[in-house]
């Protein structure tokens, strides 16, 4: 039961006479508890509709074309709200962060609708069994699932939960139920990797094609780890050793099922100081948003849209700012520019997180602080581009509540957003 905010003009529901503030109960005898019932119940063409009208219960048939709007609109777009995080993971990154920032940056979700809807990763810890049987009647899939360890005991260890253990089975009961699963494996040294990590990759590959695809990523940490689990950094040579049981593994799953299955996130790559593989090793990208293959599918699409560019003769002069961990990448793409095209002047400039400290390294947690504070008084040109994920989703302010407008005035220079995983849009942004 929803209550429903509002409904459109003219729509069927306005049509059969449900109101604002009514509470929709049914269709075609199915509850309807959230928006995955709602989306799931509503794309027939015949609908039974159950709702409350001022604490009457009355029943409407309406018809339509199948994947016409019903016309409902909810107060929010699960239509009740988000599930919050039960565990108390020893390397969770939102408890790492400082006092200070806006509300929802402290919210943990764990949130199976938000996984299908948005490509979150759920821990399976906050699921019922009907949460599991729903998955599977309405064929919700992919799921994407932060597994960390397939050693029931060491996960009940580093979630703090009791039922991380346990919760696990779910992951066969979704493959053998036709259910797609890409898994990712939060690393931290000397506690899931090296053995542990072997281990969990031989039984996610026993549930392969259920399982799809396994991401492996270091943990992150900031400076504010007052009071938290001691958790050591990846060094160049335990970076290395994690790369090698992903090939060694990576290898063998080629050849028995003819796709990789598992990948290192190019962080491993990055802090081990070793080359980044091609296009062909990462096969469909199927873990692109996990930070895999990202920065080879960026400097491909790069590539190609320079290419592409036959004659410039504009003079331009602009700016990059990236995180350290970027920074190599994008100098080197902006000298390919610049040596293609001697017109173009490029300044990239690498931001050290100051407000996290100097171990996160990745675009997406820049501040607003950070970049006015090591960019004021630079040459900056007519512009500075920055990636989108230095932004949240609105796209006006950064994680310290700096908005563009903030950093423009102080840096006396227009910002351009380019899409942080997209090297066709940036070559786009250089040459508008």
């Amino acid at each position: 039961m929803v209550e429903i905010k509002s409904v459109i003009r003219k729509s069927p529901a306005d049509k059969a006479g449900i109101k604002g503030g009514d509470l929709l109960l049914k269709v075609n005898s199915h509850e309807i508890n959230d928006f995955l019932d709602y989306q799931f119940y509503v794309e027939e063409s015949s609908l039974k509709i159950e709702y409350e009208h001022k604490g009457s219960v009355k029943s409407v048939l309406i018809k339509k074309d199948e994947y016409d709007d019903l016309g409902l609109e909810f107060e929010t777009y699960l239509m009740d709200k988000e599930r919050r995080c039960k565990n108390k993971c020893i390397f969770c990154f939102i408890d790492q962060n400082p006092k200070g920032m806006r509300e929802s940056i402290y919210f943990k979700d764990d949130d199976s609708r938000l996984s299908f809807l948005f490509g979150n990763y759920i821990t399976l810890t906050n699921l019922s069994e009907r949460d599991v049987e729903r998955i599977i009647e309405m064929h919700i899939t992919p799921v994407n699932i932060s597994v960390h360890t397939m050693n029931k005991e060491l996960r009940v260890k580093m979630m703090k939960n009791p039922k991380a253990g346990e919760c696990l089975q779910i992951i066969s009961y979704l493959a053998e139920n036709g259910i797609s699963i890409n898994t990712q494996l939060v690393l931290c040294p000397g506690i899931n990797d090296g053995d542990e990590l072997r281990y969990s990759l031989q039984k996610l590959s026993e549930l392969h094609p259920g399982v799809e695809s396994i991401a492996v990523v270091p943990v992150g940490i900031t400076k504010h780890r007052d009071g938290l689990f001691e958790m050591p950094q990846y060094t160049k040579e335990t970076a290395a050793d994690v790369i090698d049981i992903i090939t060694e593994f990576g290898d063998k799953f080629k050849e028995k099922f003819g796709t990789r299955l598992c990948y290192a996130s190019d962080e491993f790559y990055l802090k081990a100081e070793r080359p980044l593989p091609d296009a062909e090793y990462y096969e469909d990208y199927v873990q692109l948003e996990n930070g895999v293959g990202m920065c080879t599918s960026f400097k491909d699409e790069f590539m190609s849209g320079l290419y592409d560019i036959a004659d410039d003769t504009e003079e331009r002069k602009l700016s990059l700012a990236t995180g350290e961990a970027a920074y190599p990448l994008i100098k080197e793409l902006s000298d390919e520019v610049t040596k293609k095209f001697p017109n173009i002047k490029i300044n990239v400039y690498k931001i050290e997180n100051n407000f996290f400290g100097h171990t996160v390294t990745v675009a997406g947690l820049v501040t607003g602080r950070d970049l006015i504070d090591q960019l004021k008084g630079k040459e900056l040109y007519d512009r500075l581009i920055i990636p989108d994920v230095m932004l949240r989703s609105e796209g006006d302010l950064f994680l310290d509540n700096i908005s563009v407008e903030d950093v423009e005035e102080a840096l006396s220079v227009p910002l351009d957003v380019t899409f942080s995983a997209d090297g066709y849009d940036l070559i786009d942004k250089i040459f508008c």
